[in-house]
């Protein structure tokens, strides 16, 4: 029962990140807001290896690349749109078009690694794809087709193909190490890249700056929406099997949209509703009997 209870409030951390990242993009720039996020995760996760691991494990000459393009790929790129998107579309939005990663992840996979795509896979993708259509046209597809798409869903957009590249090279580093490790040090080394261009944004001059309700957002998306919610999410894993825990990401999108509304004022649009239930479908449908899904497939 506490196994379910975590696995329903992790995807609730997760939809949270939505929330505080529109928050703090108010604040904050991109790049700056990134590395703060990091930095605070980073020292929670070197923590946690440590007590886990006992140490900090040492690294394979032949990971050091793997895991540097995992520190590239989710947490630089993947946090730089995520922070320049929410500047300019609502959260909720965003988390709808995010919420194509399980499914984008398995489509790769079945290009790439030849995992087998069954007929209910591809409807679900389908669904998928039309829901955050709907979303992101706000109920007319046509208008993709003339030029209305945003540079705040291009953004997103970059999140969605940022988290795929890193999903499919954990693939190939997860065999190696634990998944704690390879978190950790993909986000050192993501932290580290963020580090030049947040002072480049003059993130010491704007420190002083920053909120108490900021510093709150960035605290959050670093413990509860990066390293609890990876911490939770494993430990389903372990007890109740990739594919039950995988389940909850189904929750993800639609505890954003509902906590935008409450918390952000975010309009609750027909066409934001009708595209929830179709996304959240495809994720369900997609992940039915999807082998391991990894904590790379949310955030």
């Amino acid at each position: 029962m506490l196994t379910y209870i975590k696995l329903i409030l992790t995807a609730v951390f997760w939809g949270g990140t939505f929330i505080a990242g529109k928050v703090v993009a108010r604040d904050v720039l991109p790049f700056s807001a990134a590395f703060l996020r990091f930095a605070i995760a980073s020292v929670f996760l070197v923590l946690i290896t440590c007590r886990v691991e006992g140490k900090l494990p040492r690294i394979e000459r032949s990971l050091i690349l793997p895991i540097f393009l995992l520190g590239l790929t989710g947490v630089f790129a993947y946090n730089a749109f995520f922070f320049k998107g929410l500047q300019s579309i609502d959260a909720g939005r965003a988390a709808l078009i995010i919420a194509l990663n399980p499914v984008m992840i398995s489509f790769f996979s079945s290009i790439l690694f030849k995992e087998e795509l069954t007929p209910i896979k591809i409807i679900g993708i389908l669904l998928s794809v039309i829901g955050a259509m709907t979303v992101i046209s706000r109920g007319n597809p046509l208008h993709l087709f003339q030029g209305h798409l945003g540079w705040g869903e291009m953004n997103i957009f970059g999140c969605v193909l940022s988290w795929v590249s890193f999903s499919l090279i954990g693939k190939s580093v997860l065999g190696k190490i634990s998944p704690l490790v390879s978190i950790c040090y993909s986000s050192l080394a993501g932290t580290a890249a963020l580090m030049i261009p947040a002072l480049l944004e003059g993130l010491w001059s704007f420190l002083p700056s920053y909120s108490g309700i900021t510093w709150l957002g960035l605290f959050y998306l670093g413990f509860f929406g990066t390293v609890l919610g990876f911490v939770w999410y494993y430990e389903g894993i372990k007890k109740i099997g990739p594919t039950k825990a995988g389940l909850f990401i189904n929750v993800v999108p639609l505890s954003a949209v509902v906590l935008a509304f409450f918390l952000l004022n975010e309009p609750l649009t027909l066409s934001l509703l009708i595209g929830a239930v179709l996304v959240s479908t495809g994720i369900y449908l997609t992940n039915m009997g999807f082998g391991k899904l990894s904590a790379q497939d949310h955030h």
